[in-house]
């Protein structure tokens, strides 16, 4: 008796652990009581931002929805910041529960995740100057065109031939096609429309270039949580809540009446896997990476020694405006000076990308190159200066011919580590349009549904780069130990 009242305490206490642990994700959703889902607030109005009168609460029409949908299941919801490029990545390994911020359906994300019902259907606007002769997207050969990185209109873009350029934000890829730096810019007609089309100089074409349709997120497994979400959308739609919140935010219009079209197929001839060619678009990123660093190092190297002789034996006034250049270059991002060089000057100095970045991390590291000389500049023994006077050399010529090469040797290796950080600090020019190894890593890693490849691949490139300059350093480093040695006679 006691034995199988034991069997019965030990098999009630194993399922009651196995209830606890096993249940899906619907179920522990109930349980805590909160839907947790990703977003990103940089996509903007109207899809997921701030609140302007208290900013840390979310507003836009999908958290909006959400909140529909979370009522109807009986929770809440609570939206969770993310990269919207690391969405879906961040789905797959558990980071919330759902995600819901302009995912377009494609036959690729079916593929890697469970995909909702559409809850909006879009149409892919094509935007280009007012006086443009453009009226389709076939017209634009050669042209330089500009999209979000991993959207569909970057998809029907690689089966174009044009110039691709890639961003970030949703207003910069408008402001450059005002100022020229792109011909012409194919988005969402949700972005097209709040942030391009009322803008002066800009023409949206009003035929779609492609239709396309927005929808939520699971992880493959969470078919429960699925379906449910799936019946709580189909109520939105009967009794008509789905159309109050998109009428709520100007966003009903005649496509909502439409069928939703197909799931979108791959552009045929995107390459699938690491190979040549993979390897020679890392190439090129590398080599735009080098190039990038190279010129800017450049730049760095002369305002750097500028500064730093304006410091040690400038005039007051000198000293003083080369310090005020050092902490601002310093004390602020170099990713908010390749902003502000980028997209705050463009109304009244127009550069283009490479031109930006080249500048924007000369300037930032002339600042520190002004350290390492001033300190080299102070390492040189007084006596060195003293003999240069006694020997009838001015004060130009002991700087030319006594202080500053003997400040430059003491520099170099110091010089060779900085060039080695500014070759990585280039993978910020990314966030300009320029695509170098970082940002190529970012682009292969959709192709291939993973990060890891690609990011040996970098990884493997950034070290075929770097590793001789260090190399090059140590050298430096021993012989100049041996030439400091004291020599006997």
């Amino acid at each position: 008796m006691l034995r199988t009242a034991s069997l019965v305490a030990l098999t009630s206490c194993l399922c009651a652990c196995s209830g606890d642990g096993g249940g899906g994700t619907l179920d522990k959703i109930r349980a805590r009581g909160v839907v947790e889902w990703g977003a990103d607030l940089q996509g903007g109005e109207p899809y997921v931002f701030e609140d302007p009168d208290h900013p840390s609460v979310f507003i836009g029409f999908e958290v909006d929805i959400m909140a529909a949908l979370a009522r109807r299941l009986g929770v809440k919801q609570a939206p969770q910041q993310y990269n919207w490029s690391n969405l879906i990545p961040s789905l797959e390994r558990g980071d919330f529960d759902l995600t819901m911020n302009g995912i377009e359906a494609t036959a690729e994300r079916a593929d890697r995740v469970l995909l909702s019902e559409p809850y909006y259907v879009y149409g892919e606007t094509l935007a280009v100057r007012d006086d443009s002769k453009v009226t389709s997207i076939d017209q634009l050969d050669g042209k330089a065109v500009a999209t979000l990185n991993q959207s569909v209109a970057h998809d029907i873009l690689l089966g174009k031939h044009v110039d691709i350029r890639l961003y970030e934000g949703v207003q910069e890829p408008y402001d450059d096609l005002v100022t020229g730096r792109v011909d012409a810019v194919l988005l969402d007609d949700v972005i097209a429309n709040r942030y391009g089309c009322n803008m002066k100089r800009v023409r949206c074409l009003p035929a779609d270039v492609a239709r396309g349709t927005y929808v939520i997120a699971f992880r493959k497994g969470d078919d429960d949580l699925k379906e449910a979400v799936d019946d709580a959308l189909q109520a939105m739609k009967d009794d008509g809540e789905l159309r109050q919140i998109l009428d709520k935010w100007q966003l009903w219009n005649h496509r909502q009446l439409e069928p939703a079209p197909a799931i979108l197929e791959p552009v045929s001839g995107r390459a699938r896997s690491f190979d040549g060619a993979q390897v020679g678009l890392f190439a090129e990123a590398a080599w735009v990476t080098l190039k990038v660093s190279f010129l800017a190092f450049l730049l760095a190297v002369p305002i750097g020694l500028l500064l730093a002789l304006g410091r040690v034996y400038g005039h007051p006034v000198v000293k003083v405006l080369s310090r005020v250049y050092i902490e601002l270059f310093r004390g602020t991002p170099v990713l908010l000076q390749l902003y502000v060089l980028y997209y705050a000057l463009a109304p009244i100095w127009e550069l283009d990308a490479m031109a930006a970045a080249v500048l924007g991390l000369g300037l930032n590291y002339a600042a520190y190159e002004a350290e390492v000389y001033r300190a080299a500049l102070l390492s040189v023994p007084r006596g060195q200066g003293e003999a240069a006077k006694a020997l009838g050399l001015d004060g130009w010529q002991t700087l030319r011919h006594v202080l500053v090469p003997q400040a430059f040797t003491t520099a170099l290796p110091a010089m060779t580590n900085d060039f080695v950080s500014l070759l990585k600090d280039s993978s910020l020019i990314s966030v300009i349009t320029v695509i170098e190894l970082t940002k190529r890593m970012t682009i292969a890693s959709v192709d291939l549904h993973g990060w890891l490849v690609p990011g040996l691949a970098c990884a493997a490139f950034y070290l075929v780069l770097s590793v001789p300059l260090s190399e090059l350093a140590r050298q430096l480093e021993r012989r100049l130990v041996r030439d400091q040695r004291t020599r006997t006679l």
